[in-house]
């Protein structure tokens, strides 16, 4: 029966104070105290129970930091930009009349600019009023501006400005890097991997074991700046950006900049970063559903965002945009910047370079060989501090086995139990449970007895005892029954 079997598990449960509160030969107060003490241990494992069952759905998540050393590292790619987008000496009457007003020359009427022109020298000035004259001239029919061949040709090139490179202190050209096309125009990127240049490594920290650049920002071609617009600024200089070859350049927003006279040493090192994927983190796992770019990066996303909007806006695209619709300068973008960047999460894995510059002012002499203009020279020198790199991790910091050891540690600080007693309670459960409800079904299915059958009372059978050959019971106040009646009875 059920107070049977439960009598049984009270007596052989490893629970503590259970067999207390059910103890027969102890008082009441006792059994009361037991009692309480129980359901306040079975309360307190409880509370803490569900608390570490909540903390485990909350998803919590650790950041850990390793420092490793490596016998050789890969390289970063470099991109630089000139803060100038065009020269103003490869500029052409056509290129002045279809983007004069573009570059704040002309105003929309093709009529001269004074404030520009004011700011020109003299032999600058002279050039574009002889090549602002359309009195004469006569656009091309049906022709179309191609910003990327324009900014190609008018924006300043590598050979040109390369006057030094270097690279673990062997001789570099620019033939080591590649053309791109970012916000500033025509940039280029060195170590970039494409273009058949194998990427680059390093053996060595320090200045001197990396890459080592004199440039000549040629401050003389730089556009008339009178007002700040997006296309000319104030600056003059490069902007550089240091990322890795998944990545593509974001230099705009990203980069740094290097002035002319100095020379700049940049220590960088290496960041791997790893992060989990949502509940836990905020960071993708999945492949990056984009026509343009094949890995993910949160710069590729934003690019990716921003050449949609424009397509979706005005069916055409600014030049450092991928794809091959038609360019225009994208009326439309200047609205995307006051959106939130929500979709653009972290890739799960990837890399960054922590850096660190300072400068020092280029020596004034006579006799160093490459200053004309001390104002357009700049020395850059890129390199690794030490030939270690730096891992970011996000690990999980509680998982279902931490879960099971805080709430069994706690199952046995209260009230003494284990897997096994907690089996023994499923064994009780379950007799009680073929007790009471297969116990019912058995005794349903079981075939009814006739009402002959019946040997409760001993009716049916007195009425054979003559003839019986057994002697009669004598026992007083008792009815005259045979031996076997006695014992059905």
């Amino acid at each position: 029966t059920v107070k049977e079997i439960t009598v049984s598990f009270v007596k052989n449960t490893k629970l503590h104070g259970l067999k207390y509160v059910f103890a027969r030969d102890s008082s009441k107060p006792r059994r009361l105290l037991w009692l309480l003490a129980f359901f306040a241990c079975v309360g307190l494992l409880s509370t803490w129970s569900w608390n570490r069952i909540y903390y485990l759905l909350s998803y919590p998540a650790v950041t850990k930091i390793h420092m490793l050393w490596a016998q050789n590292l890969s390289f970063p790619a470099v991109t630089l930009c000139n803060h100038n987008l065009f020269r103003m000496s490869s500029l052409t009457k056509m290129d002045l009349y279809y983007s004069g007003y573009w570059l704040d020359l002309l105003h929309y009427n093709h009529s001269v600019n004074e404030k520009s022109l004011q700011v020109l020298r003299e032999d600058r000035r002279k050039m574009v009023l002889n090549l602002v004259d359309f009195s004469q001239y006569a656009p091309p029919p049906h022709f179309q501006v191609n910003t990327t061949e324009m900014i190609s040709r008018l924006g300043h090139q590598i050979e040109d400005m390369l006057l030094e490179c270097k690279f673990q202190g062997e001789n570099c050209t620019f033939k080591n890097f590649t053309p791109i096309y970012t916000r500033y125009g025509k940039c280029y990127t060195f170590n970039s991997g494409l273009d058949g240049n194998p990427l680059l490594t390093t053996l060595k920290g320090g200045t001197g074991n990396g890459l080592e650049i004199m440039l000549d920002i040629q401050q003389d071609e730089y556009l008339p700046v009178w007002g700040e617009t997006d296309e000319t600024s104030y600056e003059a200089g490069i902007k550089v950006q240091i990322h890795s070859q998944d990545e593509p350049p974001f230099i705009d927003q990203l980069g740094f900049g290097v002035a002319p006279g100095f020379q700049t040493f940049v220590s960088c090192q290496q960041q791997r970063l790893m992060y989990l994927p949502p509940p836990w983190g905020d960071c993708r796992s999945s492949a990056m559903d984009s026509e343009f770019f094949s890995s993910y990066s949160i710069t590729a996303c934003r690019i990716d965002c921003e050449t949609r909007y424009l397509l979706e806006n005005c069916n055409c695209r600014m030049v450092h945009m991928p794809g091959t619709a038609h360019q225009g300068k994208g009326p439309h973008l200047g609205s995307l910047k006051n959106k939130p960047d929500g979709f653009c999460d972290t890739w799960c894995s990837c890399s960054s370079y922590f850096t660190q510059y300072s400068e020092i002012k280029l020596m004034q002499s006579s006799c160093f060989r490459f200053i004309a203009f001390l104002e357009n020279i700049l020395v850059l020198d890129i390199f690794f501090e030490a030939l270690n790199y730096e891992t970011i991790e996000q690990k999980k910091a509680y998982e279902v086995a931490g879960l099971l050891g805080d709430i069994g540690g706690q199952m046995g600080l209260f009230i003494g139990a284990s897997v096994l007693t907690i089996l023994e309670i499923f064994d009780y459960l379950y007799e009680v449970f073929k007790d009471k409800v297969l116990g019912y079904v058995k005794r349903k299915k079981r075939p009814r007895r006739c009402q002959s059958d019946n040997l409760s009372t001993c009716d049916t059978l007195r009425s054979h005892s003559d003839s019986l050959g057994f002697t009669p019971n004598m026992l007083p106040r008792h009815p005259t029954l045979g031996n076997f009646e006695e014992f059905a009875c």
